[in-house]
């Protein structure tokens, strides 16, 4: 097996729907996916467009959403290495039902609905795997509306920071630091609202001590004082 081939069957191996392949089938795929490059920013499909294929991130990451006829963009969710994209539309014959661009350079295999649908055939039990990808994205979906429909910005913003703080951040002689991996727009588009409203409700909650921003690092003061800012401002 050459090193391209190797390494195509390895990133394929890592994807959940993929796991329980044998090699055979793992090669019969990794044959014949197709790699693609993409820089920052850089459109992998459109939604409406014609679906052709799945995909899998081998490498960075990539952000679904969807944009209004405004030009107003919704992240529903951001893959990283050893998620595939666009399981649905391969199985339901309709077009891509949401958008997907390169966050970073990122590198995606890309299998034709010929050949991913000749191996369900082969091995039903990946189309169960794929179902399982769907429900959990469904769920996903139905959380991101109800932030939407009941929730303020500054909540969804304090959300947020609170869960980049718990899961990435770390306790300094300051309070809790993390990097802010993402600008303001960004931010903005994963939590359903505009950059001004962003940076304002970043400034209310300096000027209220809950945290401190230097640069692009975060400093919460307290952890317990952010988590209160998401009850008391639904």
């Amino acid at each position: 097996m050459d090193d391209s081939k190797s390494k195509r069957v390895e990133s394929l191996r890592n994807v959940p729907i993929f796991g329980d392949l044998t090699e055979r089938e793992l090669g019969f795929l990794a044959d014949r996916a197709l790699t693609k490059e993409y820089q920052p920013g850089e459109i992998i499909f459109s939604e409406g467009d014609i679906c052709e294929g799945l995909y899998v991130v081998q490498a960075g990451s990539v952000k679904i959403f969807n944009t209004s006829a405004g030009g107003r963009e919704q992240v529903l969710h951001i893959e990283k290495a050893g998620n595939s994209l666009a399981e649905l539309p391969v199985f339901d014959g309709g077009p891509y039902p949401a958008s997907t661009a390169a966050v970073d350079k990122c590198k995606l295999l890309f299998i034709s609905k010929k050949d991913f649908r000749a191996l369900c055939l082969e091995r039903p039990e990946v189309s169960l795997k794929v179902l399982k990808v769907v429900s959990s994205r469904l769920r996903q979906l139905v959380g991101i509306i109800e932030e939407l429909s009941f929730t303020t910005v500054r909540t969804r913003l304090a959300s947020w920071l609170f869960q980049q703080a718990s899961t990435k951040g770390q306790e300094t002689s300051r309070g809790i630091e993390f990097t802010l991996a993402i600008n303001n727009q960004e931010l903005a588009f994963q939590i359903g609202t505009v950059r001004e409203l962003v940076s304002r409700n970043l400034s209310r909650f300096q000027a209220e001590g809950i945290l401190k921003i230097e640069g692009r690092t975060v400093i919460v003061n307290d952890l317990a004082t952010l988590e209160a800012a998401i009850s008391t401002s639904k």
